[in-house]
């Protein structure tokens, strides 16, 4: 019954026990979180209806709607209507502004007393430069404008308390191959909802609100670019920018300026997402970007990025659809949403209101405030802190706990109680003939060795996935999860277990913590300097983990006192009458019962000795009978009245002998300071990182670092095991090691795309509108575009040209192009010019004497057409285009392509632009008219491709147009 008397001994029942549910409980909690929404509350704030919103969203997503196609034209009367309902249903006044007012902007704005302002803006365009592109763009962007209760008549004034207010921004346009459902629909409904909220007369904000329902975020932000140009963008200080880069699931919050804003996010009843995500962006790690950059970067603004983030194989594809979402997903939004808005439009204090100081570049002085940290804990509570405050805690930390443990240190050494490390001690002086061996020095490097080989073992794994099947991770991200799990666990357990079996030792535990410090201490020096230099904040999980190991190891130093001296113990082996006689034997005293020699008779409180005794005695013991005592002394020693044999208590098995003083409890405490929280950080990150990056392969991301990252996570999450692992028997990782096998040969052998989770691919469709040929593409992963190709019937006996693509963002895939079916974009021409002709006229003069000339380019049903040029531009200048010094028209090193945006249909642009280069140096290049409406299946390629593509891939657009058309020129 002695394995029942303590049921928190640490001995191999309870702690597999623990461990396991520990483990266990707290990885189905992360997964719960994570692949769960919570479910709408049965009542919500005033102004919110959920019906209404679903509806919206219904009608929104009712055909794909980007901006260069006519259904873009209907949600936006849409949305310009319900918003007008929405204002009259809830008995408030406004001003809609036309864009055709006759009345410049500032004189209606002076000039109304409307607590509301409805502009429909029809006048706002911009032109700017990003890179070696121009772009030319007419904005239709639907902006509301809610007076704050505590803001004067004239919130353009500068002495206007209103001053500060909030903007709320999600775009309603969508992908030509999407319908938009996430991207962005439940963030335009959101905006919809929050109309409706803060109209109510019990809800209405102290601050300014500014709603913008902008139009082209799909292209180039070029909506929010173009809010920059109108007069309400100056009005706003804060913001909150709504996207989506999936279909469904929670909406995380995953970028923010910095922690003023974030506190009022904090406020959401279901808080979720990690400031991983927002150093992810960072390092350019997702190759995707939002209106966030716009609103911070060109404007000045401080607010927070929301927006939902997986399944990524959905992103941008005829999935992204309502059916695909649900009213939990809509209501996680517009919860986090509303709670943000409602604190950041009640804070009248001035935070945010800057130094006073007008800026020289046209951003909003908005003030500046500290970087935050932030993560939630399990999507119900939210932390956060300062970027500095964490700096300040890491320094504290890295000098505080050395100094802590090398006090207890000379403590424990002062009182002769410091076993780590001692190797032997003379019983009497170095002048003995024998030493008694301490052992303190067994099991020191277990640990490390278990840990860098079971690493070693998995970052194999990795190498090893990704050379025979590299695109697993894309629909099975678990099974990588998995697999390299139980293979870190089940080679660590069979080093240490190996290694107590032939060399037990009570400080086992002490050395893996202790071990564990020493390289916390290392990465949290380098989480210092990264916080300091790069403003990176994604390693606060190894503050953390460094104070628990800290404490834990701290722990393990205070159980030491609860040991004998280390003289006492030495001197229980002095019979008190002679030396022991050197030719006795030739192995030194030890201090582990475990290593009793043959010719050392172990000596028991009931044996007797006779003239009959046997001089050799068996001193070993079954594994079964764990916990009993154990006592030795050696060859020669004999007990008296005067010297009676010390106890030192009930040590483990073979474990050295004065560990019997040890508490047996204390490892529980030990394991829960270090273990939970360490499974809740690493975990949650984990899972974010794989979310952000195991579909990104499809853009032409690496695998390697989705397979290292995964390898690496899970040894940092099962590393506080180590300090236990070796109480563990075989049964349990016996199990492990099967799973093991199993998810390797299904990561090896398995197909990598399923109907769940669809391999995107690129469609592009190019026609010369001058010789006529056709030509179709699809970009990819190499030998799965082929494959897809291969099932197209217009494909079928052609030759593949399959190329590197001219994107440098899809560099690491394919473009495979065949001569596929016509388009027929627009109506049927009359008159002599062939069909293809007359898609697109230009004409392009070149003014005398200079490197200057004019374009006039008429595209046929599009709205968005571009000039690309071989001899880079040095300026543009559109007609009919407002000069911005913020922008400018072109590149530092020039253009080479000029995108054009107009809001009407079939309308001429006409542009001047100028050269370098030697005198009367010709220009030359292509204009090039977009066609990107894919509800009419105008565009037979995609529609062909879309039927007869496997189940397991999906098509989505390559670039701004499905659909090109081109002439070339030159003067």
């Amino acid at each position: 019954m002695a394995r029942l008397s303590n049921p928190l001994a640490f001995t191999p029942l309870p702690v597999i026990v623990v461990t396991t549910l520990t483990y266990a409980a707290l990885f189905a909690a992360l997964l719960v979180v994570h692949l769960t929404v919570p479910p709408v509350p049965s009542s919500v704030p005033d102004g919110i209806n959920l019906t209404t919103a679903w509806s919206n969203l219904q009608a929104i997503t009712s055909q794909f709607h980007p901006y260069n196609t006519h259904a873009n034209d209907h949600v936006h009367d849409y949305l310009l209507h319900h918003v007008k309902t929405t204002l009259k249903s809830n008995g408030v006044s406004y001003d809609s502004i036309p864009g055709a007012a006759d009345l410049s902007l500032d004189e209606i704005l002076e000039s109304s007393e409307s607590r509301v302002l409805l502009f429909d803006d029809q006048i706002s365009n911009v032109t700017f430069s990003n890179g070696g592109t121009s772009v030319y763009f007419e904005g239709t962007n639907i902006i509301v404008l809610i007076r704050g209760s505590e803001g004067t008549e004239n919130v353009f004034s500068d002495s206007s308390s209103g001053k500060g207010g909030v903007l709320v921004n999600a775009h309603y346009d969508s992908v030509s191959t999407g319908f938009g459902a996430t991207d962005d629909g439940v963030g335009v409904v959101t905006i919809l909802q929050l109309l409706s909220h803060f109209t109510a007369e019990k809800s209405w904000p102290k601050r300014n609100i500014v709603l913008l329902l902008n139009n082209g975020e799909e292209d180039f932000l070029n909506g929010a670019r173009a809010f920059l140009r109108h007069p309400v963008s100056q009005l706003a200080h804060t913001f909150l920018n709504l996207e989506g880069a999936g279909a469904g699931g929670r909406a995380m919050m995953f970028r923010s300026t910095d922690a003023d804003v974030t506190k009022y996010y904090k406020k959401a009843s279901n808080p979720y997402g990690t400031v991983v995500s927002a150093d992810g962006f960072k390092r350019r790690l997702i190759r995707s970007e939002t209106d966030y950059v716009v609103f911070n970067g060109l404007l000045g603004l401080r607010g927070l990025d929301i927006a939902f983030n997986e399944p990524r194989a959905r992103y941008h594809t005829s999935e992204d659809s309502a059916r695909e979402t649900s009213m939990k997903s809509v209501w996680h939004m517009l919860s986090a949403a509303l709670a943000t808005v409602s604190g950041l439009a009640s804070d009248t204090s001035s935070t945010f209101d800057g130094s006073g100081e007008t800026t020289s570049d046209g951003k909003v002085d908005a003030g500046k405030g500290p970087q935050a940290v932030w993560f939630d804990l399990f999507g119900k509570a939210f932390v956060i802190l300062r970027l500095n405050t964490m700096f300040a805690l890491c320094v504290t930390l890295l000098v505080v706990a050395p100094l802590a443990l090398i006090a207890v240190t000379v403590i424990l050494a002062k009182v002769d109680k410091m076993y780590l490390f001692a190797r032997k001690q003379y019983v009497h002086s170095e002048d003995d003939n024998e030493a008694v061996e301490i052992n303190g020095w067994r099991g020191v490097f277990r640990f490390p060795i278990a840990f860098v080989v079971a690493t070693a073992a998995v970052i194999g794994l990795a190498y090893l996935v990704l050379r025979v099947n590299p695109y697993i991770a894309y629909s099975s991200p678990f099974a990588i999860w998995v697999m390299m799990l139980s293979a870190w666990y089940s080679v660590a357990w069979f080093i240490l277990r190996g290694a107590d079996a032939m060399r037990p030792s009570a400080l086992h535990r002490l050395y893996s913590l202790i071990w564990l410090f020493a390289g916390g201490f290392v990465i949290l020096v380098l989480v210092t300097v990264a916080a300091r230099n790069f403003d990176l904040a994604s390693g606060y999980f190894m503050l953390i983990y460094f104070a628990a190991t800290f404490l834990s190891v701290l722990i393990g130093y205070l159980e030491l006192f609860a040991l004998p001296k280390k003289s006492i113990f030495v001197s229980s082996f002095d019979d008190g009458a002679s030396h022991i006689d050197s030719e006795s034997t030739s192995r030194p005293l030890t201090g582990g019962a475990s290593r009793i020699s043959e010719d050392r008779p172990l000596l028991r409180d009931d044996d007797t000795d006779t003239e009959t005794t046997s001089l050799l005695r068996n001193d070993r013991q079954s594994f079964a009978r764990y916990g009993t005592r154990r006592e030795s002394v050696s060859e020669g020693h004999t007990q008296d009245e005067d010297h009676p044999k010390q106890d030192f208590g009930n040590h483990y098995t073979d474990e050295q002998a004065w560990s019997g003083s040890l508490p047996s409890w204390l490892w529980i405490l030990q394991f829960l300071l270090l273990a939970p929280i360490v499974i809740i950080l690493i975990g949650q990150i984990g899972l974010v990182l794989t979310t952000g990056l195991y579909q990104t392969t499809a853009d032409g991301s690496s695998a390697l670092l989705v397979y290292v990252a995964i390898a690496i996570l899970s040894a940092l999450i099962l590393s506080p095991l180590g300090p236990f692992l070796h109480r563990f028997t075989y049964h349990v990782p016996a199990f492990i090691f099967l799973v093991c096998i199993g998810t390797l040969i299904y990561n090896l052998c398995a197909f990598p795309f399923s109907r769940d989770h669809r391999l995107k691919v690129y469609f592009q469709q190019q026609t010369n509108c001058e010789t006529g040929s056709n030509s179709v593409s699809l970009i990819g992963l190499d030998q799965y575009v082929q494959q897809i190709v291969a099932q197209v019937p217009s494909a079928a006996g052609q030759a593949l040209n399959c190329t590197t693509p001219d994107i440098a963002i899809r560099k690491e895939l394919i473009k495979c192009s065949w001569k596929g079916p016509q388009a027929h974009p627009i109506s049927v021409t009359t008159g002599n010019r062939t069909y293809i002709d007359s898609w697109l006229n230009f004409n392009v003069t070149k003014t005398p004497g200079k490197n200057q000339a004019r374009f006039h380019i008429v595209g046929q049903n599009t709205r968005a057409c571009k000039a690309v040029f071989n001899t880079p531009i040095t300026s543009l200048e559109v007609e009919g285009g407002a000069p911005d010094s913020r922008f400018p028209t072109a590149g530092q090193n020039g253009s080479t392509e000029v995108r054009l945006w107009h809001r009407d249909w079939s309308k001429a642009w006409d542009f001047d632009v100028n050269w370098g280069g030697e005198f009367r140096e010709p220009l030359s290049g292509s204009i090039i008219c977009l066609w990107s409406d894919a509800n009419d299946f105008s565009i037979a390629a995609l529609s062909e491709v879309r039927h007869y593509m496997p189940i397991w891939s999906i098509a989505t657009k390559y670039a701004d147009g499905l659909l090109e058309g081109s002439k070339g020129f030159s003067v």
